[in-house]
């Protein structure tokens, strides 16, 4: 009959989940988004793990209301026979519907400016500091000031990727360069490859890059069964030299994040100068990171000795660690599981992998907003400056649907961190058995 509406179910919808053949439901209409996988803004990483299944949530939650119009030429023609929205899902939705009502997604303060101008002063600090004084004072209070330059500048790049803290999209990629590959070192094409994919696999040991840390870190012991990752596409080998590391992480942990921007130079460098993967505007994330590599050793190059050189490059990074210490605090004691992520239950899951940090609204400026980890990966393109006000809200709907709600102090979250370390430590210890004992030690011992 003409006109009459045509429905697959979800396990029809489940077999088109690969490249070549990828299929998404959005509010129960199915779309064929295949040839858009390697166009999509936010990387190939996020369709290709919600693959075959409906995406409402995650499209809402990373989508302005302009996008729905370009969705009609994706459209197959299907309806999800068999699709339903949960009682979370939908009190998630109307919560998104009130605050793009009340404009709070467009309300972005001055939070750019303000940060900007703050990189710059610090900027101007620490040209003064090396070139002008003399004192080894100086140059130590110079390097502290970086570090923290570096961790402001961090923070806009991070706003501006995820939504336009610019006037313009044009003057946003600029930000995004500036903030990202010039200052930090840090290409921002890296960043969106494997913080999108964060955003989407929250805390699954297998497609969250940002819990694949062997052979240094592992958070669980389901990683010392050298599991694959779907995001590096490799497997994690859980071997003798990562059995050491891991044995003592609980120790390793704090120094280790001091000299963790070693890491994000060479993974910067290995993706931007791998010819085998799609890197958006590589010439200019490459032009960006020159532009670091040469003021940065210029600058260092303009001590008087070695031993300052050491210790002003060691000094920046360990002030910076801070932030690698927060990201961390807001994950690793967190819940985890093995698997891809699953578009009916977005709001769980975000619930269940992330961890608040407690302060005073004075400290907002430190913590860029991501102590308010649950709200931003609920509401990823809210602005940082109404992630305090909206708080509340996300408290009251996880107690409603009985989901945790958890927030620490810093000193707190350290804590729960290093037992969580500790806990993985131990068992990798055992050398006769490096998988967990039975069901019950898993049950005792693990998260998640």
């Amino acid at each position: 009959m003409e006109g009459e509406k045509k429905y697959i179910s979800s396990d029809e919808l489940k077999q088109h989940d690969e490249l070549g053949d990828l299929w998404i439901s959005i509010q129960g209409k199915v779309y064929d988004v295949s040839s858009w996988v390697n166009k999509h803004p936010g990387g190939d990483g996020p369709l290709l793990s919600l693959a075959g299944q409906d995406v409402t949530d995650a499209f809402i939650a990373y989508h302005p209301g302009t996008a729905w119009q370009y969705l009609d030429e994706f459209f197959t023609g299907y309806y999800l026979k068999d699709f339903s929205v949960s009682d979370v899902s939908r009190d998630y939705r109307r919560l998104v519907s009130e605050f793009a009502k009340s404009g709070l997604f467009e309300k972005k303060g001055h939070i750019a400016f303000w940060s900007l101008f703050s990189v710059s002063v610090m900027f101007l600090i620490v040209l003064y500091g090396v070139l002008r004084c003399e004192s080894v004072w100086s140059h130590l209070g110079s390097a502290m000031v970086l570090g923290m330059l570096w961790m402001q500048s961090t923070y806009v790049g991070h706003d501006s990727g995820h939504y336009q803290v610019m006037t313009t999209s044009g003057y946003n990629k600029i930000a995004q360069l500036l903030a990202g590959n010039c200052v930090t070192g840090i290409s921002i094409a890296w960043w969106k490859w494997t913080h999108n994919q964060h955003h989407i696999a929250c805390n699954s040991l297998d497609h969250d890059p940002d819990l694949q840390h062997i052979p240094m870190f592992a958070v669980s012991s389901h990683l010392f069964n050298s599991i694959t990752s779907y995001f590096y596409e490799r497997k994690l080998k859980f071997d003798s030299l990562a059995r050491f590391f891991i044995s003592y992480q609980h120790w390793t942990f704090y120094p280790v994040m001091c000299v963790a921007r070693v890491n994000l130079f060479l993974q910067t460098f290995l993706l931007l100068f791998n010819p085998n993967r799609r890197v958006p505007h590589r010439a200019l994330n490459i032009m960006g990171i020159l532009v670091f590599w040469t003021w940065f050793p210029l600058l260092v190059s303009y001590l008087p000795n070695w031993e300052q050189r050491i210790m002003f490059v060691l000094t920046s990074f360990a002030v910076t660690s801070i932030q690698h210490v927060q990201f961390c605090l807001n994950h690793f004691s967190a819940n985890v599981y093995i698997g891809p992520p699953e578009g009916n239950n977005w709001f769980e899951k975000q619930t269940s992998g992330t961890l608040d940090i407690s302060c005073s609204s004075w400290m907002d400026w430190f913590f860029g907003g991501l102590q308010f980890q649950l709200e931003h990966h609920l509401f990823p393109r809210l602005p940082r400056c109404q992630l305090r006000k909206i708080s509340p809200l996300v408290r009251d709907l996880c107690k409603k649907h009985n989901l945790p709600y958890r927030s620490l102090s810093f000193f707190e979250a350290n804590q729960w961190t290093i037992r969580t370390l500790r806990t993985a430590a131990l068992q990798a210890r055992d050398l006769t058995n490096p998988v967990p004992k039975n069901l019950l030690w898993e049950a005792v011992n693990s998260h998640g």
